[in-house]
């Protein structure tokens, strides 16, 4: 097969992780590949130092290109430096600290061309450093992949993550690529991608592993506090788009989102504060997230309920 496909793996503070993540793509069963590792450490800093002494295991192989931004982007950014140089038809992302498991981009890419698609995504499995099973995010609710359909099941859910993407280059750099956003690049691509009207497709498998560490996260923090208010002030633009039930699940999401924050930032007051919002928001949504957690405990095996924001 002549197409080739590109995978964009920007990297921050973790190079402890970053073979394991390219290792995991130079084994993957689609051969026709390249490998771009964005290094956006400050090049002052002993991150680029490491980093490098990392990269310096693929330096002869042509698969890997590895760029070095002059001063760090962010991750929006940083992907979007990748997406210029790729020289693949079709890009598809890993964050440095996961893995692909081997068929990840073999089953993508024949799907997209089998289907003539300009983008797809797929589920993905959360595991922990003993490498277990803690999650596993699908989504049973897509049952029609009309955009005005997936619009609304994006606002309600969020269909991500990068990690599970694959776009035609060229599809990629007409929509923008990713917003230079602190919290919620993912969920404002894949909302540009539904929008702009492309054709997209859904592949209900997960060959991505996300890992929970206790490493450097954007998933905590006040920075992650206040991305999660503006990011549901930005979801109210669409309420006239969604029914009653609709509007009160995202406000309930978010006080849900806002609960685990708290819990993760030791911020206990917002925890509690967001988890008796959630509860007299809607007291429905919170039964039926907790039974179908239950559900997919019995269905994949999780270990625990734990999860990755």
């Amino acid at each position: 097969m002549d197409i080739k496909v590109s995978v964009i793996i920007p990297t921050y503070k973790r190079s402890e992780f970053l073979e394991r993540a390219i290792d995991s793509i130079l084994k993957q069963t689609f051969s026709n590949i390249e490998i771009v590792v964005v290094d956006d450490n400050n090049p002052d800093s002993n991150f680029r130092l490491e980093t490098e002494t990392k990269m310096s295991k693929y330096t002869n192989n042509n698969k890997v290109v590895y760029i070095k931004n002059q001063k760090n982007l962010g991750g929006a950014l940083a992907r979007n430096q990748g997406i210029w140089k790729a020289s693949g038809d079709y890009v598809t992302f890993l964050d440095d600290d996961d893995i692909y498991l081997p068929d990840k981009i073999n089953d993508q890419i024949k799907y997209m061309l089998k289907n003539e698609l300009d983008m797809s995504f797929t589920n993905v499995r959360i595991h922990n450093l003993e490498n277990k099973l803690v999650d596993y995010r699908e989504h049973p609710y897509v049952t029609s992949l009309l955009n005005e359909e997936l619009l609304k099941q994006h606002l309600l859910h969020h269909l991500t993550p990068t990690a599970t993407y694959m776009y035609k280059k060229e599809t990629l750099i007409n929509i923008g690529g990713f917003d230079d956003v602190k919290v919620g690049q993912e969920f404002k691509l894949m909302l540009k991608t539904i929008e702009s009207g492309i054709k997209i497709g859904y592949v209900p498998q997960a060959h991505v592993i996300q890992y929970l560490h206790d490493g450097e996260r954007i998933s905590i923090g006040q920075n992650k506090i206040k991305g999660e208010k503006e990011l549901y002030n930005f979801k109210k633009r669409y309420f006239r788009l969604l029914n009653s039930n609709q509007k009160r699940y995202i406000t309930f999401r978010h006080h849900a989102v806002m609960m685990f924050v708290g819990l993760r930032s030791k911020k206990y007051g917002i925890l509690i504060k967001h988890l008796l919002l959630a509860l007299f928001t809607s007291p429905k949504d919170c039964t039926i997230e907790i039974i179908n957690h239950i559900q997919k405990i019995r269905k994949h095996g999780l270990n625990t309920l734990e999860k990755k924001a």
